[in-house]
């Protein structure tokens, strides 16, 4: 995989580079409410324009039908990437229409431009490589040279991710290396004990996963709303909790198997809990109740690990020398809620593991509770990305990179 160092060497001054980056941040309207990834994307986007190169930046932004939506329009993220980068970003409002190329052919050297959401042209996540391969040739046109720097969205087979490499000069950038690193120090070269700790809504989305650590990790602490599915599947009662009832012999399975490895499941002793999902946007006070994890009453859902599981969790960190960390405890963005996910961070931290984040929501939440970023091994910038990658799956964007 040619890195943007060996790029950098062969000299891009002039030269109109396509960034593929991952500038899907959250909007309260048009205010970015964690501006995270476009923090990530800085410091290659900096290099090749401090090198003299004609930058040409693109992104997704949430999950627009294939046709141009405002809601998902990427203006907001070319005026915060400009006070970021410290220099004025050009914004081409269409993809590789007549905006795109004037924005493009405006360009000096050493400037920068983002081009509208690339998920406002169908071809972009197409299933139909005709299609797909039709879209990447527009915007090649538009570039001398590719770097997918977008680790959020290597996982996907759409045209700026897999396609386009193809079809251009193409180097990895500094963010990609950095993510491809640390995971191989999960995969590869992960220091014991080996502690995972994954959280989130649905145990589908972790199924995979987990069954690949069970061949790697010591030990797997599970929180979020998938433990009641695992609670469940020890024959527990979870009250109105999250459930999926379709996954319990998964779950059953993985459990035997885990013992049968001496891989440790740690599960909640208590949780807190309440009679309804709370009001994320009021924050209005949800009256929660901490009960036992076994024994959860039928008119309460469990909505965040309880004060006795913090403990336990944080015991369980305590002696590991590398955690990996994907996924709440709870519903953090709910202040009644949230102390599951802000002890596990703080456990995190009081470790002298190794820690990487996860990406996505847990990234979030590291924000949005206040951490220090830099206090923790890793936060990385795509949780989907990490999560295949760690099932030991070929991620699109990174085999496109590679030849």
């Amino acid at each position: 995989m040619k890195t943007i160092d060996e790029l950098l060497a062969e000299g891009v001054s002039g030269r109109r580079i396509f960034v593929r980056a991952d500038l899907n941040v959250p909007l309260d309207g048009d205010t970015i409410t964690d501006d995270g990834r476009i923090r990530a994307a800085v410091p290659t986007i900096s290099r090749l324009a401090d090198a003299g190169a004609r930058v040409v930046v693109a992104s997704h932004l949430g999950r627009p039908k294939g046709a141009p939506d405002p809601q998902f329009s990427l203006a907001p993220v070319a005026r915060r990437l400009g006070e970021l980068l410290d220099r004025p970003v050009a914004f081409a409002s269409d993809t590789v229409g007549d905006s795109a190329k004037a924005t493009v052919a405006g360009l000096g050297d050493g400037g920068v431009t983002l081009l509208e959401n690339l998920r406002f042209n169908a071809g972009e996540t197409s299933k139909d490589d005709a299609e797909r391969g039709a879209f990447a040739d527009e915007l090649a046109a538009l570039a001398d040279g590719y770097v997918g720097d977008g680790f959020g969205a290597v996982h996907r087979k759409h045209a700026s991710v897999y396609d386009l490499p193809a079809r251009l000069p193409h180097a990895a950038g500094g963010l990609i290396a950095t993510e491809v690193g640390v995971l191989r120090k999960l995969t590869d070269e992960a220091a014991r004990p080996y502690a995972v700790v994954l959280g989130g809504a649905k145990v589908s989305d972790k199924l995979g996963v987990i069954d690949h650590l069970l061949e790697r990790a010591d030990r797997i602490l599970i929180g979020g709303g998938m433990v009641y599915t695992f609670l469940a599947a020890q024959g527990h009662e979870v009250g109105g909790s999250l459930l999926q009832e379709d996954e319990l012999p998964a779950v059953r399975d993985y459990l035997r198997r885990a013992e049968e490895r001496g891989v440790e499941f740690v599960l909640p002793v208590d949780v807190t809990a309440a009679a309804a999902f709370p009001d994320l946007r009021t924050k209005a006070p949800a009256s929660p109740v901490t009960v036992a994890a076994d024994a959860i009453p039928a008119d309460l859902m469990g909505l965040d690990i309880g004060p006795e599981s913090r403990k336990l969790y944080a015991a369980k960190l305590a002696d590991a020398a590398t955690v990996f960390w994907n996924g709440p405890m709870g519903v953090f963005e709910h202040p009644d809620f949230a102390e599951g996910t802000r002890a596990l961070a703080q456990a995190l931290l009081d470790s002298p593991a190794f820690t990487v984040v996860g990406g996505g929501d847990s990234a979030a939440a590291v924000r949005i509770l206040g951490f220090d970023e830099n206090a923790f091994g890793h936060i990385s910038t795509g949780g989907g990305a990490s999560l295949e990658y760690l099932e030991g799956k070929t991620l699109p964007g990174l085999a496109a990179l590679e030849d």
